[in-house]
Order: structure tokens, then C-alpha cells, then sequence
């Protein structure tokens, strides 16, 4: 079962559980029914885990923190080891809801929406086994490069755990407004 699939069981089985319990909120009878509004059904919401990989200083948690709607408590490296060093030591959880309508081919699987959840990984050779471990939850990958400083060693390994954890890998040039018009050029 995919984490897809178990977010979506997690959905209907809460659905179910919902119309199947007696609320408190319901009219007496010598309320009309007509004038009560209809309950809500909660969103059934495909979620999908992106890994953020990259050297380190190449501007990962930087690229979180500008896309994320909702922040876990161990996101954007909340600890004080991590603010201390200035480098994120564990995977931090953020994530936010795709504002576009969801495709037909996605609300014919019973999705109302798309969420995206970043895994923000560290980038420091020392970190290999955690950012190990964040490889292995993620459906796809986005790959950030520092566009002053070029693929450096953390880039190629996290290229290649990305490759072999998910074959959907998006590459993030990062750090462009810090180039002079001549290397923007030569960047592509």
C-alpha cells in the first residue's frame, strides 16, 4: 500500500466514522430540518511527498520556507543544534495545497485536492543517513543547485539517491539574483 493509498483509506475511514456517529449538533424535532444548513464532508486530499536534496548551503530550506503553507514543529530547523550550526541536522516536514483545480484524472481516483508535503533534507556529508531515510518516503524529488557555486559532491549524491528512490526529479537552479548578467548568460 502506498502512502497515497493509506492517506486515502485514513480519509474514508474518518468519512464513515463521521456519518456514522450520532452528533450533538443535530436539530430536535421541534427544530425544522430545512433551516439547518448541510454538514460538510471533509476534502479527500491526495497527498504527495516531495524530497528537497542538495548540497548543503545550496538554499534548500530557504526554497521550503518561500513554498510551505503549513510548518511542522521540527521544520526549517527549529532545534538548536540546527540554528547553532546554521544547517539543518534532521528532515523537517512542511507542506501546502495545490491552488489549481485538480485534474479530471485526479477526481476520477476521489481526490478534491492535492497536497504537496516537502521533506526538507539536510545536505552535509555527514548527514548521509538521514537524508537516506527522507529519500525513501518521497513519491519525487526536487533537486536544488546553487547557480554560484555549480554541482558540488552532495548535489551528485543526492542526484543519485533520488534516482534510485523515485524516478520523478525536478532540478531548482537556485541562487540566480546573486549572478552578474555575464554568468546568468552562461548559466544555460
Amino acid at each position: 500500500m502506498t502512502n497515497n493509498e493509506i492517506d486515502k483509506t485514513t480519509n474514508d475511514a474518518a468519512n464513515a466514522q463521521s456519518l456514522s456517529s450520532p452528533s450533538s449538533s443535530l436539530p430536535s424535532s421541534k427544530n425544522n430540518l430545512a433551516d439547518k444548513p448541510a454538514p460538510l464532508s471533509p476534502k479527500s486530499i491526495l497527498n504527495i511527498n516531495i524530497g528537497i536534496l542538495g548540497h548543503v548551503d545550496s538554499g534548500k530550506t530557504s526554497l521550503v520556507r518561500a513554498l510551505s503553507t503549513h510548518i511542522s514543529t521540527a521544520a526549517l530547523d527549529k532545534s538548536p543544534q540546527s540554528r547553532s550550526r546554521g544547517i539543518t541536522l534532521d528532515l523537517g516536514f512542511s507542506c501546502f495545497e495545490d491552488p489549481s483545480p485538480p485534474s479530471d484524472e485526479i477526481v476520477g481516483l476521489g481526490y478534491d485536492a492535492i497536497q504537496y508535503t516537502l521533506v526538507d533534507c539536510p545536505g552535509h556529508a555527514g548527514l548521509i543517513r538521514t537524508v537516506i531515510g527522507g529519500a525513501q518516503i518521497v513519491d519525487g524529488a526536487v533537486l536544488v543547485v546553487d547557480a554560484t557555486e555549480g554541482i558540488q559532491p552532495q548535489t551528485a549524491e543526492c542526484l543519485v539517491l533520488a534516482e534510485v528512490t523515485t524516478g520523478e526529479i525536478m532540478v531548482a537552479l537556485n541562487k540566480g539574483d546573486l549572478l552578474g548578467g555575464e554568468e546568468l548568460g552562461s548559466v544555460g
